[in-house]
């Protein structure tokens, strides 16, 4: 089940939200645990066991960690067991294959495992609720949060369907007050609903035209794509992508705040970014700042020699690579992004670049940007090869053979440029827009909505992106 889909807006979004107000206070987040493990469910009900046991293993290791007398070796035991748990479930689940594959191939045996072993299934959105989960185990040993009473109240906090599956990664320090006490209103539930209404917009408005144009592109055969067209089509990946997750993003913010709860921004602007460094502060921003507080500073972050600040700034976007998928591709999107830091880093302040004008600073970023993009989308090393190929005009390209030419440059395609154009650099964020609540906003919103439901019934199954992660 996912957002942009009928079954969701129709029946079960409007069947949680009357069982959830229905219930009394002190059933509510048993209500809102049980309609979110049927939303999860929906694509398997096995995959209810696997997070409901990575809930239990982390709420036992936080008692643990916390519990009246318990010593050094105790929490530290309590602690190891969380993140060996939680990794070992991810590393099973969505690596186990990848790892199988390169040792074959490595060692030139084609059968060197088990067959299931190549094709175990990946539970969708278990790289974002296993963080989740285990950043509970580390925020109470490092003392950063206090633990919680009740094993339904952190059933809730594990599997709430707004946020389950995509995102936002939302530490239990930052909705535990919530957990506990918050508010319901009139004007905070018409706020969720019309940030969801915008967010829907961008999914389908946006993201899935831009997609349906990425796919043509990337699709191409050899020979087929010419610079202008290579161009346009990863230009079409990155609003796809921007769309798509920070859509999503808006829509789980919304529905949070729908069920009462705030939860953290995921997006600023990220395409407005003057540098790489400065991007990883707008993009993604709950998976950054997990990786910088979980992984970076542990490994000694910029405290130590400027080398092994280098070092850590790769490590740690190699790492968020392999977070988003087994595959190479994401290795060297991650490595790229992770030398592309460790350089912004080393050349400093004074470095030209930061004395050149703030659009083409953006523009260069951009530039850089969709480069990545390229790893991230391609399926392995010989389409990335191919595609920035065409990109460059490289190995001798003839200008008749740009066979998609003529439907990348449909005068509706470029119109959805322009569209997305303007809102990616000219409208403010929808946070901003909805800062001050207004009847016209939320009109706009329902018109949006309208709009959007309408037209998704013309399109075809398009999930989310982020979900495969």
């Amino acid at each position: 089940m996912v957002f942009s889909s009928h079954i969701f807006l129709f029946y079960f979004l409007p069947l949680a939200l009357l069982v959830y107000y229905a219930s009394p206070r002190a059933l509510k987040h048993m209500s809102l645990t049980l309609m979110s493990y049927i939303f999860y469910g929906w694509w398997n009900p096995w995959l209810i066991f696997l997070i409901f046991g990575s809930t239990i293993i982390d709420f036992l290791c936080g008692q643990a960690i916390t519990q009246t007398g318990a010593t050094e070796k105790q929490r530290k035991a309590g602690l190891l067991i969380s993140i060996i748990a939680n990794l070992s479930i991810l590393a099973f689940f969505k690596y186990a294959g990848f790892f199988a594959g390169t040792v074959s191939s490595a060692v030139g045996e084609a059968a060197l495992f088990p067959a299931w072993f190549y094709t175990i299934p990946l539970p969708v959105g278990i790289s974002f609720y296993t963080f989740q989960s285990m950043s509970y185990s580390i925020d109470l040993y490092r003392g950063h949060a206090r633990p919680c009473k009740s094993f339904v109240d952190f059933m809730c906090y594990v599997s709430m369907f707004p946020q389950l599956v995509a995102g936002p990664i939302v530490r239990y320090g930052s909705v535990a007050e919530q957990l506990h006490s918050r508010v319901h209103s009139i004007e905070g539930f018409v706020h969720g609903f019309t940030r969801f209404n915008f967010g829907f917009a961008k999914k389908i408005l946006l993201a899935n035209p831009m997609g349906q144009i990425a796919d043509a592109c990337f699709g191409a055969g050899e020979g087929a794509l010419g610079p202008f067209s290579a161009w346009l089509g990863i230009i079409a990946y990155a609003f796809q992508i921007y769309f798509d997750f920070s859509g999503y993003s808006d829509m789980a913010l919304g529905l949070g705040r729908m069920f009462g709860f705030r939860f953290p921004e995921n997006f600023n602007a990220p395409y407005k970014s003057h540098s790489i460094t400065d991007f990883w502060r707008r993009w993604h921003i709950s998976l950054s700042s997990f990786l910088r507080d979980y992984l970076y500073i542990p490994l000694g972050g910029n405290r130590i020699s400027p080398s092994r600040t280098y070092a850590n700034l790769l490590i740690v976007m190699i790492i968020g690579g392999l977070w988003h998928g087994a595959q190479w591709t994401f290795v060297a999107w991650g490595a790229i992004h992770g030398g592309m830091l460790a350089l912004e880093r080393w050349q400093g302040k004074d470095s030209p670049y930061r004395r050149l004008p703030n659009p083409v600073r953006i523009a260069l970023t951009f530039g850089i940007i969709l480069i990545t993009w390229v790893f991230f989308r391609a399926e392995n090393f010989e389409v990335a090869g191919r595609y920035l190929s065409a990109m460059f005009g490289v190995g001798g390209f003839e200008p008749t053979a740009d066979l998609l030419r003529a439907y990348v440059f449909r005068p509706g395609n470029l119109i959805m440029f322009l569209i997305c154009s303007g809102v990616v650099w000219g409208l403010p964020r929808i946070r901003e827009i909805l800062d001050d609540l207004t009847l016209w906003k939320v009109l706009l919103g329902l018109a949006l909505l309208i709009l959007a439901v309408n037209m998704m019934w013309t399109q075809g199954f398009n999930p989310f992106l982020y979900f495969q992660f």
